[in-house]
């Protein structure tokens, strides 16, 4: 069978949730995360499912795509898949030719898993390399030290301050009352949880948001910020180990972040709070 190309229907990216949590092991390469999707619905389900791609042979999902912007596709494969030729040959076809409706023309961006055959294949085509990024593993075996601050799990009442905290911590942050409740909404929230660290003021100081796969596979930070107003004091810290105790009372084995390595400090906070550095991933990117 020829493998196709699709955009979620009217029951939206079901399928391509169960195919991402299905595909989460640790040991992978860091990829696309169910949890990814979940933090993308806060835009509403409708462009959830406008921004997901996936790739299939005889109606089996073998690779996911999300547009986190009309520039940027992120995308993984199933792991018996990574290699497939026909596979990267038909995902870079549609990727590299705006008229499939999937990147827009111009300077675009691909993140991939580093063992995939499709970055191997748009080298070829003269693609290069981007800014480099830190991946980060927390192994959740064992129990998660105390925090070290006041943690609280967000539900609708307490959205406002997940929110506020939200576009606190980042200048361009357009997260809001409205777009929680979207992405509270959404199917990848039912595993998942918001939390909120309070200080010894009772301040709301620093938010996270995680996301289970499932039971025994690892969970995501996404995304993780602190408070421009109380920064300096360890908060980071502590939010990081709080979200790695939340996911493992989801069950999950580990706990995974991903930075910009120019973020030195992020990548240091993460590091102070048991998460592990992993080899520096690129995006791969197609000049103007």
């Amino acid at each position: 069978m020829a493998i196709t190309l699709d955009e979620p229907g009217a029951d939206g990216p079901s399928g391509a949730l169960a195919a991402l949590r299905e595909w989460q092991h640790d040991g992978a390469p860091a990829q696309l995360h169910p949890g990814d999707l979940g933090w993308f619905r806060r835009f509403g389900a409708e462009a959830t499912a406008a921004a997901v791609r996936t790739w299939s042979r005889d109606g089996r999902i073998l690779a996911v795509g999300l547009l986190d912007d009309p520039e940027l596709l992120r995308l993984t494969t199933a792991p018996g898949a990574r290699r497939d030729e026909e596979l990267a040959r038909r995902v870079v076809e549609d990727v590299v030719d705006p008229a499939r409706g999937v990147l827009v023309p111009g300077r675009v961006y691909v993140d991939a898993p580093a063992d995939a055959l499709v970055r191997d294949l748009l080298v070829e085509e003269g693609w290069r390399t981007d800014e480099p990024w830190t991946p980060l593993r927390r192994d959740l075996a064992e129990p998660v030290e105390d925090p070290g601050l006041r943690i609280e799990v967000v539900g609708p009442e307490q959205a406002p301050v997940r929110t506020a905290v939200q576009r606190a911590s980042f200048d361009r942050s357009t997260f809001t009352d409205e777009r929680w409740r979207a992405m509270a909404a959404g199917p990848a929230y039912a595993a998942a949880r918001c939390l909120v660290a309070r200080d010894d003021r009772g301040e709301a100081v620093a938010a996270v948001t995680v996301w289970s796969a499932g039971p025994g596979r690892p969970g995501l930070l996404e995304p993780m910020g602190v408070h421009r107003d109380h920064r300096g004091h360890g908060h980071g810290h502590a939010i990081a180990v709080a979200a790695a105790a939340a996911l493992r009372e989801l069950g999950s084995s580990s706990a995974l972040v991903c930075t910009p390595s120019s973020n030195v400090g992020a990548v240091a906070t993460y590091a102070s709070a048991g998460f592990r550095p992993l080899p520096e991933v690129h995006d791969l990117c197609r000049g103007a």
